[in-house]
Formats: structure tokens, C-alpha cells, sequence
């Protein structure tokens, strides 16, 4: 992949305050505006133009983002509603055209598939009750769509939400957990030790369990993450922990570093292959 050249401008010189980013050569803006900034950015003319935007909370107990999406023809004029009805978000990304080339059936039918495809990656969660509706198009507008949501996809993980990102589970990235009764793969990334869904943990947790394994074995029961076959606890889906060690002292019910468990098919350790040749 080629690289990016990613344009941020912050209007009041805050790093933590309103943002506006685009990509070179692309016609998508992403504007990145805190709950408390709202007022400031009323005025701007970006913000009255037709877009599709994502309201971000905190994470839940199991590391997943709260996220709403979107759309609106009048962006500002929906973040205010908002801002006045809902309480779960901290902030908002809205996204335009420069060209000012985008309607309101190219919106409706970007907002559903950005939808579908945050459920289908499951990084986040959504507070979307319902399947936005998708706008027919046209074969050459799907494809203008399809474009205009890569480049989304990169300024929102740029911005700090990567919801879009998947697992590559390439073959030479893919460490394994393992003992006798379990047997789980993952991959180690930017965002920590992803599990990957099919892998089997231990049903049995060690008495000397630290209570933070305990409890985290418990949501991730709760929340359908991990689900018994009376034998053992089996992932239901991709889950990214926020450390290998995490990750293996869920697989392995019991407090392991993981940097030293987890290993490649040649036998290298997580240690070995990103800390002890640097």
C-alpha cells in the first residue's frame, strides 16, 4: 500500500479541540469536533452541507467504543439535536465533500454501509437501534461511494477511532496460545493482542486467578465473546485485548506474561520478534 499524506489543521491550536483533516487529493474532509466545541463550530458553512457523521462515547466494559451513525443534509443542524437529546457521546467526526458533490441519496446509502460494516468488523458499540435504510444508486455512484468510504476509513483511524480496521490474520503475523486443552491464534497490532474468533480458552480457571482475569472472563461470558462447549470456552468472534498478556490470561485462565507465551510458527516468542531485535 502507497503511503498517505494526511493535512490536520486545529483552528484554535488545541490538539485535543476541533481538528479538520483531509487527505491530499482526496475530496473527503473530516471535521473532529469535541461536545463542548459545538457552539464554536456553528457558524461554519462546512458543517450546513450534506455529510455523515459518527457520535463517539466511552468504552464499554469490554473495550468497545460506544459509536452512533449517522446522516444528515444539514450536519450542524443534527449535531445540535443531538447534543440537546442524546447523552452517551464526548464527540463528533462529520464528514463532507469538498466539491460539495455528494447528496442525500449518496449519504443514506454510505450511512447503511457504514453501518453494516461496523457490525460486521465488531469494534465498536453501535447505538444504532435500527438498519438505516439504503438509497438505490447508481452502478458509477456505488463506486464514487465505495471510494469516498476508503478514505473515511482512514481519517477516522488517524483521528483515533479505528472502528474500520480488521485483523490482516496474515500468515506470517499469527502467534499461537497454547497447552494441552487449549489451543487459540491471534495477531499482535497497533491496537493490541487480537484473538481471533474460533479459538478455544480454558474452561477451568486457576484458583490463583488474578480477580481482574475473573471479572473480564465474566463480561466477555456475559457479552457472548466467549461461549462453552462444556469442554471449553470458545471465541464467537475477533476480540482485540489490550496486551498479550491480557489475551493469554484470558485463554489460559490463569496470570501469564503473555509477551513470552504467545509464539509464531517458527517457534518466537512475542519477545523475541518485536523487543529484542530493536
Amino acid at each position: 500500500m502507497r503511503g498517505k499524506t494526511i493535512n490536520i489543521f486545529m483552528p484554535d491550536s488545541n490538539p485535543r479541540g476541533i481538528k479538520i483533516c483531509d487527505i491530499k487529493d482526496s475530496i473527503v474532509k473530516a471535521i473532529f469536533i469535541p461536545r463542548n466545541k459545538i457552539e464554536e463550530v456553528s457558524k461554519r458553512t462546512d458543517l450546513m452541507d450534506p455529510g455523515i457523521y459518527f457520535l463517539f462515547g466511552n468504552e464499554d466494559e469490554i473495550g468497545k467504543m460506544e459509536v452512533y451513525i449517522g446522516e444528515a443534509e444539514n450536519l450542524i443542524t443534527r449535531i445540535k439535536q443531538h447534543n440537546a437529546n442524546k447523552d452517551f457521546w464526548n464527540s463528533v467526526i462529520c464528514f463532507v465533500s469538498e466539491k460539495k458533490n455528494i447528496n442525500k441519496a449518496h449519504i443514506k446509502y454510505l450511512e447503511n454501509y457504514c453501518v453494516q460494516e461496523a457490525q460486521r468488523i465488531n469494534k465498536c458499540k453501535l447505538e444504532n437501534s435500527v438498519m438505516p435504510t439504503q438509497s438505490a444508486l447508481t452502478e458509477s455512484d456505488e463506486d464514487f461511494i465505495f471510494s469516498f468510504f476508503d478514505d473515511l476509513k482512514i481519517l477516522i483511524a488517524a483521528l483515533g477511532f479505528p472502528i474500520f480496521e480488521e485483523s490482516k490474520k496474515e500468515q506470517g503475523n499469527i502467534f499461537i496460545c497454547k497447552r494441552k486443552d487449549v489451543y487459540a491464534e491471534g495477531e499482535y497490532s497497533e491496537d493490541g493482542m487480537t484473538v481471533f474468533k474460533g479459538s478455544k480458552a480454558r474452561l477451568q480457571a486457576s484458583v490463583n486467578i488474578g480477580s481482574w482475569i475473573k471479572n473480564l472472563r465474566s463480561l466477555l461470558i456475559e457479552r457472548g465473546v466467549i461461549k462453552s462447549d462444556d469442554k471449553t470456552y470458545i471465541f464467537q468472534e475477533d476480540y482485540t485485548f489490550h496486551s498479550p498478556s491480557a489475551a493469554a490470561a484470558i485463554v489460559l485462565a490463569v496470570n501469564v506474561n503473555g509477551w513470552n507465551v504467545w509464539k509464531n510458527k517458527k517457534g518466537e516468542t512475542l519477545d523475541e520478534k518485536f523487543r529484542k531485535n530493536t
